[in-house]
């Protein structure tokens, strides 16, 4: 017998416990991103989780809930970082900057939570600090490992936190990057990061921006594996949940817009920089610090799909073929919300060796190696990781010698 709606138990926010969840976005149920299919699993069901956005009215927090766990989709993982050559090199300037910034030193100690395939320790690395990465993915961190960077395979906790401050000291820096949003206990996991840090280090979380992202309309941003997506209010009030204190803030280009938002431990913080009060006001005047100011947003994404799908029909009938670059988790939101299968786009293709001669989950659309496409020359190019723009159209600049054109889905059609 099914429960009663009257006695189901209603969502509760991940950060302040409140059950005020108001709707934000509904992109309808999806599998999980990273689950590329063998064509043995062709045959058989998929599994699909609902992919409604709601958001706080108390504490503003836009959150899905926690369908899956981190263990179902990090054990083992489809993504690695040093693909993206543009990521690497934004890893080796952070690397720089931050050691000039906090004047790490010989005696100093870096870690890095999620650390992927040290993408970003292996710079560390090559200056001669001491570093650990803390990655959950066994296959990525055993990559991270041939790179020789130090890597511990753990989810963070407060206790993961503790025990690697008692075998290798607290740490000067720790640095996490798109992983703020992965975590569904964000309480549990911000008092491991102060269990991580020195009491007098820094802590610096780089995460996609709500602000941009509503702005530009990137809902292909949105699934399973984020938890949430952080305005720097947010993003403020979760640091605090652990015993951080946000205290500077970036603004970078990456993922289509994100923060990088530096704290410390509360008890030797300090006021926080006018970068923050600045960020905080342009926040407000969208209207993202009320639940009010969240409205609107799904019309938008609506308008994107319209678009999108119109164009892959004409070009259909117009007999011209599509085919996609890149097989990110963001572009299997994109194609599964659209109801994009091999009948509009033949294939796509991606660098990541890992994930040729799969499937993308739901829509079943053929991955396949980079070379494909001159192969067949396609007459266009749907790029679906749109926020490597400048890296992709240097990369794929010779699919202009047989007068093909790239498009772009968001944050509009654009056919370049």
């Amino acid at each position: 017998m099914s429960t009663p709606a009257s006695e189901r138990r209603s969502p509760t926010c991940r950060l302040c416990g409140s059950r005020d969840l108001r709707g934000f976005l509904d992109l309808g149920a999806t599998p999980p991103c990273e689950l590329f299919l063998t064509a043995e699993a062709l045959e058989q069901p998929e599994e699909t989780f609902p992919l409604h956005v709601r958001v706080c009215a108390d504490c503003l927090l836009a959150q899905l809930p926690p369908l899956i766990t981190p263990e179902d989709t990090f054990t083992e993982y489809a993504y690695f970082s040093s693909f993206s050559t543009s990521w690497v090199q934004h890893a080796k300037h952070y690397v720089d900057s931050a050691v000039q910034r906090l004047g790490l030193g010989p005696d100093s100690f870096v870690v890095e939570v999620a650390s992927n395939d040290g993408y970003l320790l292996q710079h560390v690395v090559g200056t001669g600090i001491r570093c650990l990465g803390v990655e959950p993915s066994v296959n990525v961190g055993e990559a991270a490992r041939e790179k020789g960077v130090p890597t511990l395979t753990a989810f963070l906790t407060p206790e993961t936190g503790a025990q690697v401050r008692a075998e290798h000291g607290p740490a000067d820096l720790v640095a996490l990057n798109n992983v703020y949003a992965h975590i569904p206990d964000v309480v549990g996991f911000t008092r491991g990061l102060r269990s991580l840090v020195a009491d007098d280090g820094w802590v610096s979380v780089e995460v996609q921006h709500l602000l941009t992202l509503v702005q530009h309309t990137q809902f292909d941003t949105i699934y399973h594996e984020h938890f949430q997506y952080y305005t720097l209010l947010t993003g403020q009030r979760a640091l605090a949940s652990g015993g951080l204190t946000l205290v500077d803030v970036e603004l970078l280009d990456t993922h289509g817009g994100s923060i990088r938002m530096w704290a410390r431990p509360s008890e030797i913080a300090g006021e926080p920089s006018r970068a923050v009060a600045d960020v905080l006001a342009g926040e407000e005047k969208a209207g993202l610090h009320a639940v009010e100011g969240h409205g609107g947003f799904a019309q938008e994404v609506s308008r994107v799909r319209d678009d999108l799908v119109a164009f892959l029909i004409d070009a259909r009938r117009a007999g011209k073929t599509v085919v996609g670059y890149g097989a990110p988790g963001k572009g299997n939101t994109l194609l599964n919300y659209c109801g994009i299968r091999p009948d509009l786009l033949a294939y796509t293709v991606d660098r990541n060796p890992y994930k040729h001669g799969r499937f993308t989950p739901g829509t079943r659309i053929p991955v396949v190696e980079p070379e494909r496409i001159a192969q067949d020359r396609p007459d266009y190019v749907l790029v679906l990781p749109w926020n490597l723009r400048a890296e992709l159209t240097e990369q794929l600049a010779y699919v202009r010698d047989w007068g093909g054109r790239l498009v772009f889905p968001i944050p509009r059609l654009e056919v370049v």
